[in-house]
């Protein structure tokens, strides 16, 4: 019933809507274009559920072929899948995650396949001091990168090994895959060198900026969305005081972990201010990172699925299921844990769409 439901409802919602918006990149990609259009009707059908790294590890294994900790416990895969790029450019094999970029390559492949979508985070290393992105030691990070810094030059090779890899996802007949890319999120917190108390204001927007000229222009790359994502925040002026601007962005997010009992609150106020402001701006928007203490309260995801059910939420992506020690335990349901009741009512809602909602006819034609 749920997916006839979808498939009813879609082409009469279709009809009723003026055109759509197109993708900020006027080079896009046919297929960026239809899934930017299509992702913008689909938010007033559901929210779609993601999962970071679904496909390559979970609770008690790795690399399993057509495994997903996810599919375990519903029956079925996410619509919405996140993977992590830091480190491709150092020039390694395997990302900070320990994840094989070449792997990484193949499922991004099977999930456009499936017709699912693929969101895209980059977790890069210092430039100026070859610490982590979680090195804050200097705040002179983002002004050595830009044009005319002392590791400019560093900084376009990090954007030439970041292309190359984008470059490689296309299919067997050279159609390029588009991705939902997040890079510089959560600059409204400090703990990244690009965060708030790291950099001026003008500093973070000619980052981006810069970034997106030069892959554009530079690389001659169009199958990316971009995607802007702060942490929580208290006020629309606070989500937009450091936004590089429309003519570059595509989505509008904001990533909320669950710390408290404030929670509940502070993601229905985040996810009204943006939802509002997508609205206005003819955006998408979107929970780009989330998480919760699901091991212990139980009835987390019906908590979450109430809150932002008034909202016209693209999707609500929660990060991974570490199979190493993380400093995190699960953040998605898996075989056995103590919200799987819970989720499979998350699942069945109307409301939510998974992979099997989620077809390339829909998103990609």
């Amino acid at each position: 019933m749920k997916n006839l439901f979808i498939l009813l409802f879609i082409p009469l919602f279709t009809m009723a809507q003026p055109k759509l918006k197109m993708p900020t990149d006027p080079k896009a990609t046919a297929e960026t274009q239809k899934l930017y259009q299509n992702l913008a009707k689909l938010k007033d059908v559901g929210v779609m559920f993601g999962h970071q790294d679904d496909l390559a590890y979970g609770e008690g294994w790795v690399y399993e072929e057509g495994r997903s900790d996810v599919k375990d416990v519903c029956g079925d895969y996410p619509a919405v899948y996140g993977w992590e790029l830091g480190h491709i450019e150092l020039g390694d094999a395997y990302s900070l995650d320990s994840v094989h970029f070449d792997k990484i390559r193949g499922w991004i492949k099977t999930v456009y396949a499936r017709g699912g979508v693929n969101t895209i985070s980059w977790h890069l290393r210092n430039p100026l001091t070859g610490g982590s992105s979680w090195d804050v030691s200097s705040k002179d990070v983002v002004k050595s990168i830009l044009p005319g810094g002392t590791k400019h030059e560093l900084f376009k090779d990090y954007l030439d090994k970041l292309a190359a890899f984008f470059l490689t996802l296309k299919t067997d007949d050279g159609t390029y895959i588009p991705i939902l890319f997040r890079p510089f999120h959560e600059h409204t917190g400090s703990w990244f060198w690009w965060g708030k108390n790291l950099c001026t204001i003008d500093e973070y927007k000619s980052l981006w900026k810069f970034t997106v000229s030069y892959l554009q222009n530079e690389k001659h790359i169009h199958h990316l969305i971009y995607t802007y994502s702060t942490d929580r925040f208290k006020t629309e002026e606070e989500y937009l005081e450091r936004y590089p601007g429309d003519d570059i962005i595509d989505i509008l997010g904001f990533d909320l972990y669950d710390r408290g009992p404030d929670y509940p609150e502070m993601l229905k106020s985040c996810a009204a201010t943006v939802s509002k402001l997508a609205k206005e701006k003819k955006k998408i928007a979107t929970i780009s990172e989330s998480g919760g203490p699901i091991a212990t309260n139980t009835t987390w995801w019906t908590m979450v699925l109430e809150t932002i059910r008034p909202f016209d939420i693209s999707y609500f992506l929660v990060w991974r299921n570490p199979w190493q020690p993380a400093g995190h335990g699960a953040f998605a349901p898996y075989r056995g844990s103590p919200d799987s009741k819970d989720f499979i009512r998350f699942y069945n809602d109307k409301r939510t769409l998974f992979q099997n909602e989620v077809t390339t006819e829909k998103l990609y034609e």
